[in-house]
């Protein structure tokens, strides 16, 4: 049983939890103590942290899998990066295996959120130029995985129509991003994956896009304005501005997720690193590659959390949707995402401050 400030749906509420692998009571409890008690947090967009990347295989994944858990995600997508077909189907089977069997005391590995290659080459970000149309030969490998359940995916491409369809049908969540695509362009992708009976996302929102001009509205402006649009956001307050964040969030209302897009040296001190085999700096938290572009980032979820609440205006109740209600709607997990009888029971113990004390996966403490 855990007792706190438990944050539910609207509102927090001083009460007691009842669970095994799942929550079977909520109670009220006037005297409960202070702290917070906030459902496991869901990253949809996670390259790397503690020295380690998704691309680096099986160990890596477990121990950048390990590291977001100390900071609150229960639910992980590693992702890949751009890289040559070969390097990337090798990421999206190891992810498989590490689904197969686990993380001891570790995050649920979802599946694998697959960013590149199927990126545009003249948006590529930190992305390397590795990027590829998706040809229907490629799609099909990448469904054969069974392991992905995001793709970013550019639909100004050849073949992207095709794209979107296939992997609107098989239940991969579309993801647009690191596009060229104008607003129409856009508007009329969305309109393709809702028509396969697809999810449609954005990936990093306002970031690797066009931006949102008088006169040229742009594909953010399509995304915030679909009534059917997910986004996710890099709530690090260098990828967007904190007024930003509070503009997408009050035309997406439940539809914005937090994300880190967390590179391999998150957690770690100042400094050189990698992303994607190139060189990047880490300076004052900041990840960029030599020409200055924003290389990702070293945010972790509850830092994204206490950005919303402190930088962003929005309440506790609010900031847990960001990461973790309108994720796991996006991803069409059910079982999870809120603090209500029935859900998993993953919970974030946080002090007054925000800071995590515990983690609980489907009811085990493992932090």
């Amino acid at each position: 049983m855990l007792e706190g400030r438990i944050v539910l749906p609207g509102r927090i509420m001083p009460g007691r939890i009842g669970f095994d692998g799942r929550i079977r009571e909520i109670a009220a409890s006037p005297d409960a103590p202070r702290h917070y008690i906030l459902p496991g947090f869901i990253d949809c967009h996670v390259h790397g942290g503690d020295g380690a990347d998704t691309m680096d295989g099986v160990a890596a994944i477990g121990r950048l899998s390990r590291f977001h858990l100390s900071h609150g995600t229960t639910t992980i997508l590693p992702t890949t990066i751009t890289r040559p077909w070969r390097d990337v189907m090798d990421a999206l089977e190891a992810v498989a295996e590490v689904r197969r069997t686990g993380v001891p005391h570790g995050p649920d590995i979802h599946g694998a959120h697959l960013e590149g290659p199927f990126v545009s080459p003249h948006k590529l970000g930190a992305q390397p130029p590795f990027a590829v149309p998706p040809r229907p030969e490629l799609v099909r490998e990448v469904l054969e995985t069974g392991v992905v359940r995001v793709v970013t995916l550019a639909p100004e491409l050849d073949h992207a129509e095709s794209a979107m369809e296939a992997f609107a049908r098989a239940g991969v969540r579309v993801s647009l991003g690191h596009m060229t695509a104008d607003y129409e362009r856009t508007e009329q992708a969305i309109c393709t994956i809702c028509a396969a009976g697809g999810t449609v996302g954005a990936t990093h929102l306002f970031n690797a896009m066009a931006p949102v001009e008088g006169r040229r509205p742009g594909p953010a402006t399509a995304l915030m304005c679909s009534d059917a649009a997910y986004a996710e956001m890099i709530l690090d307050t260098h990828h967007v501005h904190p007024a930003i964040f509070r503009m997408a969030a009050r035309l997406m209302d439940g539809r914005l997720l937090l994300v880190t897009d967390a590179m391999r040296g998150t957690g770690l001190p100042d400094g050189p690193s990698q992303l994607g085999g190139q060189d990047v700096m880490i300076r004052d938290g900041v990840v960029r590659l030599p020409g200055g572009s924003l290389a990702g980032s070293v945010l972790t979820l509850d830092v994204a959390l206490r950005n919303a609440v402190e930088s962003g205006g929005v309440s506790l109740p609010r900031a847990a949707d960001l990461v973790s209600g309108a994720p796991a709607r996006y991803l069409g997990l059910h079982d999870r995402g809120v603090v209500a009888v029935g859900r998993r029971a993953d919970f974030v113990v946080m002090d007054e401050k925000l800071r995590v004390r515990q983690v609980w996966v489907a009811g085990q403490q493992v932090i």
